[in-house]
């Protein structure tokens, strides 16, 4: 059939140079901008939808190469292929892949080659480069880095879940697999999940970390560089109290991190990142789509904590609780909306600025080198062991700062045992 009679906006991206194979298979949304889809390598297969104007294709995006592709307010950077399932508000930087059936929801953040196979569930989820998942997992609510190249990555084994929903109906459960401060250098030792495992969040887990197949983790391994062996958990039958929140100090900590985290990360884009995104190319629109997803991804973290500590009963003096844990209790639920105001502040100054200033300062230095490297990743690769430390020093203070004002509203979360689960 004459293309003369194709949908409009199919039209304009064919004479924009954009191959579409099959296009009668294909549907673009009148709202979705040509000007938002480069020509260069662009591959849109049979079955590919793509919806939404914030829409962003860079050179070398390749959809539905295994089958059906929805793509819905995403943005795509350099050679890009999401071979199959449904993407929905979310970022992709340079060379990352999903096989067919993956199921990426709002909120994700994908950056350079990280990956996942086939039948992949996402949503407010942030993979550092090279992060590596297998087929048929649920990874919500996660930030993992970890490892130096595609050789040496962290890797989450297939049927591997990170459980992130609590029969008291909580979402307060964000794990922190590796950190920002560190990660963003890659130069960390990976972390391994052994497929047919699972997480039960929220939890901490530093860089090296090996969980064997098989096994489930319920507690924090913030050290690292260990084999997680004894996995936590109780082996009886214990009776279940809905009023009862278990080990609210570990997960208020735990939570009050990830946000202080993604605020440092945020700084990282930036002051950092920010200085390579190419100007004048499509991939410009990249920094401001993921700045947009970490303001999102404050705003879900700190949205679940205010369910949560609103879920605080009145009753301190419950069954089985400690003192301790009661005392916890009530200040979370008496103090939270002063904590939620420091914890979510985007107008104050966080972290040490000179230390910010002397790092970008050594970034300006390298950069005006005209045998340097132009692009993200191989330019942190020459960084040198001091100048990276102080890059994670600038970022550690950023965290600290944040979580030190909130402590300070929580002054009972600062530290202590756990307490019932």
């Amino acid at each position: 059939m004459d293309d003369v009679f194709l949908p409009v906006a199919i039209r304009r991206l064919l004479e924009k140079g954009v191959r579409i194979p099959h296009p009668w298979s294909v549907e673009v949304g009148e709202e979705v901008s040509p000007d938002r889809v480069s020509a260069r390598g662009v591959v849109l297969h049979g079955g590919v939808r793509l919806r939404g104007e914030q829409t962003l294709l860079c050179d070398g995006v390749k959809l539905g190469a295994e089958g059906p592709a929805v793509v819905e307010n995403c943005l795509m950077g350099p050679d890009v292929e999401l071979k199959g399932g449904f993407f929905r508000g979310s970022v992709f930087l340079h060379g990352v892949t999903f096989g067919s059936a993956s199921h990426v929801r709002e909120g994700c953040l994908l950056e350079e080659e990280s990956s996942g196979a086939h039948a992949v569930g996402l949503k407010q989820t942030i993979l550092f480069p090279f992060v590596t998942l297998g087929s048929l997992i649920n990874f919500c609510d996660c930030l993992m880095g970890g490892g130096t190249s595609r050789r040496n990555h962290s890797e989450v084994g297939s049927s591997f879940i990170h459980f992130n929903y609590t029969p008291r109906q909580d979402k307060a459960t964000a794990s922190l697999l590796g950190d920002v401060p560190r990660g963003v250098m890659l130069d960390q030792p990976p972390i391994f999940l052994g497929g047919q495992g699972g997480i039960v969040g929220p939890v901490r887990m530093g860089f090296g970390t090996v969980l064997p197949a098989g096994a489930i983790c319920r507690r924090d391994i913030p050290e690292g560089n260990a084999t997680a062996v004894s996995i936590g958990g109780a082996g009886n039958d214990r009776s279940f109290h809905p009023d009862r929140r278990g080990d609210v100090g570990r997960k208020i900590r735990n939570n009050l991190l990830y946000v202080a985290s993604l605020f440092a990360l945020q700084d990282w884009y930036a002051h950092v990142r920010s200085r390579f995104f190419a100007a004048g190319t499509h991939e410009r629109e990249l920094l401001p789509g993921a700045l947009a997803v970490l303001d999102g991804a404050v705003s879900e973290r700190i949205r679940r904590l205010r369910e949560f500590s609103g879920k605080m009963p009145a009753e301190d003096e419950a069954v089985g609780e400690t003192e301790a844990g009661n005392a916890r209790r009530r200040q979370l639920r008496e103090r939270w909306p002063e904590a939620e105001s420091m914890l979510g502040d985007r107008a104050g100054s966080f972290g040490d600025q000179a230390l910010r200033d002397r790092f970008l300062a050594v970034l300006d230095r390298r950069m005006s080198r005209p045998s340097g490297p132009a692009d993200y990743l191989p330019f942190i690769r020459v960084l040198d062991p001091s100048e990276r430390q102080l890059g994670t020093a600038w970022l550690e203070s950023v965290v600290s700062d944040r979580m030190e004002r909130v402590l300070g509203v929580l002054a009972a979360f600062r530290s202590g045992s756990a307490e019932t689960a």
